[in-house]
């Protein structure tokens, strides 16, 4: 029977050489990776049956990027992921929809032989359907408006203003739609945002409708609430490897948002003191 195929991931290069060395005497085949962007070259090119990373690695990426890629480039792989950090318990559940198993370093080699052989007999759990956050928000765009609209129900000072609730709906489905435009493009976060007319447009009918600034910002503030509930419900789904990203980039788009309406709500307030 061929050794089973270990790739070691870990940028402590004396962890690394040790704990290959430890697995070698235990007749398992060993790969070593002392970064992320190496990890990712050898499993584009070869195929391994375990992956045992580190969860905190330096530089772009982290040992659930290495997950994320071991899953799309071989689904039946068994994926381990070794943590520093004992607290990890507190996120383990959601970090567990991406891999198999977490263990504490440092771990008594014998436990981590056991744990290995123990996954490869169970096997890998059934692939799981992954979406891109775009993908999500697109999906649930409707459910997320009304999630949002009950949230703004309960503030008084908003609800002071009697709109219906196409007007205070409305122009979400282009915040939508250009929040998964903005997903799926490549500015960069912090980068000159995107022109959005209904962004404009937007600021100049809340003033149109008597809101107050602050209204606007409290509407923007759940507006974020709302996406980051549907995207926490959503969880077992999203690549974890990008989550963070496009939750900055999420924020940031619908700031930009905020920040054009309120340049027109501005430019609506001052036309207001012009003489007719």
């Amino acid at each position: 029977m061929p050794s089973t195929r270990i790739l070691l991931v870990d940028d402590d290069e004396v962890i690394r050489s040790t704990l290959g060395e430890l697995l070698q005497q235990h007749e398992f085949h060993v790969a070593e990776a002392g970064s992320v962007s190496e990890a990712l070259k050898l499993i584009s090119a070869n195929v391994y049956d375990v992956l045992l990373s580190d969860l905190h690695m330096p530089g772009p990426g982290d040992g659930l990027t290495v997950v994320s890629a071991m899953r799309h480039a071989n689904p039946l792989a068994v994926t381990i992921l070794l943590s520093a950090f004992p607290e990890m318990d507190a996120a383990s559940h959601a970090i567990l929809l991406q891999t198999d198993q977490i263990l504490v370093k440092p771990m008594d080699v014998t436990t981590l032989v056991a744990t290995i052989r123990e996954r490869l007999a169970i096997g890998a759990p059934p692939t799981r359907p992954i979406e891109s956050v775009a993908t999500i928000l697109e999906r649930t765009s409707e459910t997320t408006i009304g999630e949002w609209y009950g949230h703004i129900q309960r503030d008084s000072k908003v609800m002071s203003i009697p709109l219906s609730y196409e007007e205070r709906t409305g122009y979400l489905h282009q915040v939508f739609l250009d929040l998964i435009h903005r997903l799926r493009s490549s500015i960069p976060i912090g980068g000159k945002e995107l022109t959005s007319k209904a962004a404009a447009e937007h600021g100049r009918n809340r003033r149109r409708n008597g809101y107050s600034a602050a209204m606007m910002v409290e509407e923007s503030r759940m507006l974020q609430v709302s996406v980051f509930h549907t995207l926490q419900r959503n969880l077992a789904r999203i690549d974890f490897s990008l989550l963070l990203t496009d939750v900055m980039t999420i924020a940031d788009e619908i700031d930009s948002q905020l920040s054009q309406a309120m340049e027109n709500y501005i430019e609506e307030s001052k036309n207001d003191l012009l003489p007719a």
